[in-house]
């Protein structure tokens, strides 16, 4: 394999939406994930609902090389990748002062958490526009801000875990998130909730989102008819 590429913080987030085709080696792909599962990655398989895609796969893990090997060992099973978001974990400027065992759980998460078996994961990035410029304010106003946004996420302690990436640079957005719920109805309220605040309401705008449910390996792969 390649030499390691890896963050100096953090580790590779690489979410895959992908659509089965009529030749698609389940078994390939069942096996594709087992070994990246084994090998220092963390690996969400969830099915999709709806029409945009069949299986969600979020993989984490320090070496990006180790992601792309996935996705390829998962095309080479002739499973085709309709959309993907790169993202690294990070912790947030706002966020500086914070207990280190905050920190290192947006590091270096353990996922999914228990009993969320809801996924939904979006991109967003903050608005440019030239009269709401997220950029153009200064730290401790766009602080007070994000400080209020996060007091509306807290509300939904217990019924939502959230997992916020970086990917200024990386992908099309600035961030990736990843929201885990008890039930479908816990992500829909969250994110109904939150947009009412400043920061998101004037300031956020949203790319595609994904939903669906998670499994191990197996169950998810019985879900979408991998076998």
């Amino acid at each position: 394999m390649s030499e390691a590429l890896t963050p100096s913080v953090g580790w590779g987030v690489l979410h895959l939406f992908c659509k089965l085709r009529p030749d698609t080696d389940g078994e390939a792909v069942v096996s594709a994930l087992k070994a990246a599962a084994s090998d220092a990655q963390q690996v969400v398989p969830f099915s999709v609902f709806g029409h945009k895609a069949d299986l969600g796969i979020m993989a984490l893990g320090e070496d990006l090389v180790r992601l792309r090997a996935l996705q390829s060992a998962l095309q080479a099973a002739r499973l085709e990748v309709a959309d993907s978001y790169l993202s690294l974990t990070e912790v947030s400027e706002y966020a500086k002062g914070m207990p280190p065992e905050h920190l290192e759980a947006r590091l270096h998460p353990v996922l999914p958490p228990a009993g969320k078996r809801a996924i939904c994961f979006y991109p967003m990035s903050k608005r440019r526009g030239d009269q709401d410029n997220w950029y153009t304010l200064d730290f401790e106003s766009r602080k007070a801000l994000m400080m209020d946004h996060g007091k509306s996420g807290r509300t939904f302690s217990g019924r939502i875990v959230q997992l916020i990436t970086g990917s200024t640079g990386l992908d099309d957005y600035e961030w990736g998130v990843t929201l885990f719920g008890q039930r479908p109805d816990d992500l829909k309220d969250c994110v109904y909730t939150m947009r009412f605040d400043e920061a998101s309401a004037k300031y956020a705008e949203f790319g595609r989102f994904y939903t669906g449910v998670i499994g191990d390996i197996d169950e998810v792969a019985a879900l979408v008819g991998l076998v």
